[in-house]
């Protein structure tokens, strides 16, 4: 379904939320709003097959719809590797979409839990793969999640990490801001749209600047940490 939400003037105030009617239209939102995203998805098919030594179990937080497991999924099943699957999210609108996305795709060995992240038990992960999720949560409780995420990896496991990011120049920040805007525009997307859900994503989506994330991940524990792709005001670890 195409994504519409933002196109009908909409009470000020109202907030941006996960639910069914975002979740119904979600893979069109994020195809439209979020820069090379299928590039992001090559790149940790790429990572997959050079940086991951073992792939028994992998956790995606903040699974939405099911498209980064569906993916993995159907790689991995050219190489005859049979991973477990966790895919959590606090949505139940977008888990819902997600088991209809992982039986029609034919993902096998997937467990999808309803919970926050703030309180994922992870363990023994070979990969774990946080993309446009750790954005949403509080910033005094990512500390807490990256550290969680590095005591629930194996020793040689892999977190792949990709988050709308902010730069500290106020000048540079807002460039960015009206150039991330004119990739909506080419997407089709409105003014009103742009304008209204910017402002739903007003301190619900709370992004950091790279050099405060790259140290999160280290005081977190990861002793190999690098930013591997940037687009403007976007970025992945």
């Amino acid at each position: 379904m195409r994504d519409k939400i933002f196109g009908k003037h909409l009470e000020p105030g109202t907030a941006f939320e996960f639910n069914q009617e975002v979740a119904d239209v979600f893979d069109d939102m994020v195809s439209r709003s979020v820069p090379f995203y299928d590039e992001i998805h090559r790149i940790l098919l790429d990572i997959v097959d050079r940086a991951c030594p073992r792939l028994e179990s992998i956790y995606d937080l903040g699974c939405s719809t099911g498209t980064t497991i569906s993916i993995l999924s159907r790689h991995l099943a050219a190489t005859d590797i049979e991973p477990s699957f966790t895919g959590i999210d606090n949505s139940e609108s977008m888990l819902r979409k997600c088991r209809e996305k992982i039986a029609a795709t034919g993902v096998q060995n997937c467990t999808l839990r309803n919970q926050n992240i703030e309180d994922a038990d992870i363990h023994d992960a070979d990969l774990v793969v946080m993309n446009y999720t750790l954005q949403f949560l509080n910033p005094e409780d990512r500390p807490s999640v990256l550290e969680n995420i590095y005591d629930g990896l194996r020793k040689d496991g892999v977190l792949v990490l990709s988050e709308k990011i902010k730069i500290d120049d106020a000048q540079i920040q807002e460039l960015l801001t009206e150039l991330y805007f004119d990739f909506k525009r080419r997407n089709g997307y409105r003014e009103l749209e742009i304008a209204q859900k910017r402002e739903a994503l007003e301190n619900i989506l709370r992004p950091a600047t790279p050099e405060e994330q790259l140290t999160a991940l280290k005081n977190a524990g990861f002793t190999r940490v690098d930013m591997i792709f940037r687009w403007y005001n976007f970025a992945s670890y």
